[in-house]
This record gives C-alpha cells, structure tokens and sequence, in this order.
C-alpha cells in the first residue's frame, strides 16, 4: 500500500510537470524585443542579432560585429476557473492561480568577416520558462500546487552569403538545460478491506515535491533571400530535441484523523525515490514574407508550424523498489498545429522606428488533456514597439498582451472553462562595432 500510494502520488506529479514544461501554451516566441513588437513576424527580417533565435541566415547580412542584452519579462496569467474538480464533484468552484512574474534574459552576440561572406553568431535564450502557483487549498491542489520550469539554450551558429544570388543560408546547434521544480497534495482514500478497515473511509494526505534536471541536444538552420530591396523571404527550422528528466521526488504525509496505532503502521511516512521520464520538444518550421511599400514601412507575414504530435504520451520510469509500477504510460494525444504573425514597422525617422503586431497561435492540446497544470488555449496576441538606433547600436523596447479564448473542457480532472491572459514587456539593448 504504502509503495502505491508513493508511486501513485509521483507519477501524477512529473506528468503535470512534463506537461508544463512542454506545452505550447508556453513556448516562449518572445525572443527579442524589435521581434516582440511586431508580434515575432521576423524571419525575414532578421536583421538584429535575434535573428539566431528567428531566422539565424540573418546574421549572414548584418555587418561588423554586434552585441545585445535583452530581458523577457511575463506577468503569468492569473488562471481563472469555474466548474468541478475530481475532488469536489458535486459542488461548483471558482479558483484563480496567483500572480507571479517569470524574467527570461537573452543574449546574441554576432560577427561577420570582411574578407569572405561569413558570419558567426552565439544565442543563450529560453524558450520554455514558466512559473505557475494555485493557493495551497484550491480545488487543484492534488494535481498542481506550484511549478517552476528554468530552461537555458545556448545556440552557436555560422551562416554564409551568396552575394550574386542575395541569398544566405545558416546552420547551428542547440543545447538546452532545463531544471523543473514542483509541489502538489497527494492524498489517497483507504478501502473498506483488510487490514485497512479501522480507516476505510478516511484519507492520507501529504505534500509531495519533485526537482528534476535535463540536457537536451538539437539544431537548426535558416535561409534568407532578398531579390529585390523591397522584398525579403526568410525560412527556419528548429529540430526536435529530446529531454532526458533525472531527479529526485520526497513525499511527506499525515495521517487522517481517528486512526489506531495499528492503522498508523500501514501509512508512508517519508519516502525519497528517483524519477525519470523522456521528453521529446517538436520540430518547428517559419516561413516568413516581408515587404516595403516604401522606404519608411515594412510589412511582414509569417506562419510557423509545430510538430507537437510527437508529444503523444508520458512514460515514467522509478527506482527501486518502485519499478512494479513502470511501463505506464499516460496519452496525451497532442496535434500539429500553426500559428500566423503579422507584424509591421513604420520608420518615423532615420533614428526612430514605431512597431504593432497580431499574432493568433493554435493550442496542440486537446480538452480531454487539458488541466490546471497546462490551462491552454488558442489564444490572440496584440503588439506595440519602439526602437532608437544610431551607427553605434540600438534599444528596443515592446509590450504584448496575450488573451486565451475561454476554454471549457470535461475531463477527468474537471468540468469548467479556464480564462486567462497574459502582458509582456521586452527591453534590449545592441551594441555595434
């Protein structure tokens, strides 16, 4: 009993942690801040040094050697939901998650050689963060309580122009480290059986937290083509790349009230076991259109796919003396889906430029899958910027508001809609030499 109750409570705690840290509903796109506020429709643009993250073949055209600090600043969306839970079935709740700030920092730093049409670029991004808290006594306090995805990607790319054709193609490496902490209740109801029918009836409720660590390896590669001063295209794909999950799971419970001495011998008290999981993050590809109407206004449209369907289940695997309960997998049935930018930039000087953006992203995640862990939803984004530049560099500056559409779903963790929205602020500063 007691090995179930941990494995159990274990299980359900890293598949809501794998969940969040992978769903689309938090695949930060917000990679730079000129981006941001065109909604991220950049990859044909790509022409600051955040085109590593976007487009990296932008590289290939900016001259000299350029150096940006950025910070990504999301003011997590305050979930709101009304309806049932799996631990309060017959009576309608109203929950919200508390407010809570994530701070992603971004650093590019590129270089381009003057005697052959070759660039070099190195990007240190994250584009998984999230921070996530329900209150200690909400309704979901048995699947999420609070979680803490940290991941870093480190991105060194070369990228090489072909002047007669005003095409560059580019090609680099993805390194990702992530660290994923969480807290949830894990409670379990004793049956009316031997040698548990003294507390049949009663429950065991404990508080369980999980820490766990992963390096993943990838690529990617872009191109960029620019037949006319007026008219660019740009292409990029990001591959899949895999997370091995290793780390620790301590569970701690109290006993229900009313129980013998003898019924306290067949309750955990505090169990310490390993964990671990695979989690495959999905191919992505941009295809990217930007225009100039005239000198002072660019126009671009892009749309980016994502293979989420290779997220299609969790497999968890435990230590000893928990491998009785490997082999489990649990479906999540995620789809492929795209998301379509438009972004535009309207130079009001030599030295100033205004930006706006739309953007509208599909959610992979269907209702049968969709919990407080991962309350997601296709969603609107709306964008404004600004930029000041001169020959010795640039700041950005961006602000986004995100709205998911209100979500209702019927599963077995809850009946209800979900409502959320988000705001964004980006800043970053780039350096010429």
């Amino acid at each position: 009993m007691k090995k179930k109750l941990v494995a159990s409570s274990i299980a359900v705690a890293l598949v809501g942690a794998a969940s969040l840290s992978y769903g689309a509903g938090f695949k930060v796109s917000e990679q730079g801040a000129k981006a941001m506020g065109m909604a991220n429709a950049f990859a044909a643009q790509a022409d600051d040094p955040s085109a590593l993250a976007y487009n990296p073949a932008g590289i290939a055209f900016q001259k000299g050697s350029q150096v940006q600090v950025g910070d990504t600043t999301i003011l997590v969306p305050q979930t709101e939901f009304e309806g049932t839970t799996k631990i309060s079935p017959s009576t309608t709740v109203s929950e919200k998650a508390n407010r809570d700030i994530f701070i992603a920092p971004t650093f590019y730093a590129t270089t381009s050689l003057e005697s052959i049409p070759l660039s070099f670029g190195l990007g240190i991004n994250s584009f998984n963060p999230l921070a996530k808290r329900w209150d200690a006594g909400s309704a979901f306090r048995d699947s999420i309580q609070s979680i803490s995805i940290k991941p870093v990607n480190f991105q060194p790319t070369v990228a090489y122009r072909f002047d007669n054709l005003n095409l560059a193609i580019a090609g680099g490496f993805d390194v990702t480290y992530a660290q994923v902490s969480l807290q949830k209740v894990a409670y379990k109801t004793f049956p009316n059986s031997a040698p548990f029918a003294e507390i049949a009836g009663y429950q065991a409720i404990g508080v369980l937290s999980a820490d766990a660590t992963a390096t993943g390896y990838g690529y990617n590669a872009g191109a960029k083509w620019k037949p006319s001063n007026a008219l660019s295209f740009g292409a990029s794909y990001r591959s899949e790349v895999t997370l091995n999950l290793d780390g620790d799971a301590n569970y701690l419970s109290t006993p229900p009230r009313g129980t013998s001495d003898t019924a306290l011998a067949y309750l955990p008290g505090s169990v310490k076991t390993s964990a671990s999981t695979g989690i495959t993050l999905p191919a992505s590809l941009v295809l990217g259109v930007a225009w100039k109407p005239t000198d002072a206004l660019t126009l671009e449209f892009d749309a980016e796919k994502t293979w989420w369907s290779s997220y299609n289940k969790l497999e968890l695997n435990f230590g000893a003396p928990l491998a009785a309960f490997n082999k489990k997998p649990d479906d999540k049935s995620w789809e492929d889906v795209w998301a379509y930018r438009f972004g535009a930039q309207y130079a009001l000087n030599k030295n100033v430029d205004l930006r706006a953006g739309y953007a509208y992203d599909t959610s992979p995640a269907p209702s049968s899958t969709v919990g407080p862990e991962l309350p997601d939803a296709d969603r609107h984004n709306f964008s404004v910027g600004s930029g000041f530049h001169n020959d010795f560099g640039a700041i950005d500056l961006a602000y986004m508001w995100v709205h998911w559409v209100d979500r209702t779903v019927a599963n077995a963790k809850e009946t209800g809609t979900f409502q959320s929205d988000a705001h964004i602020l980006a800043a970053s500063v780039t350096l010429k030499f």
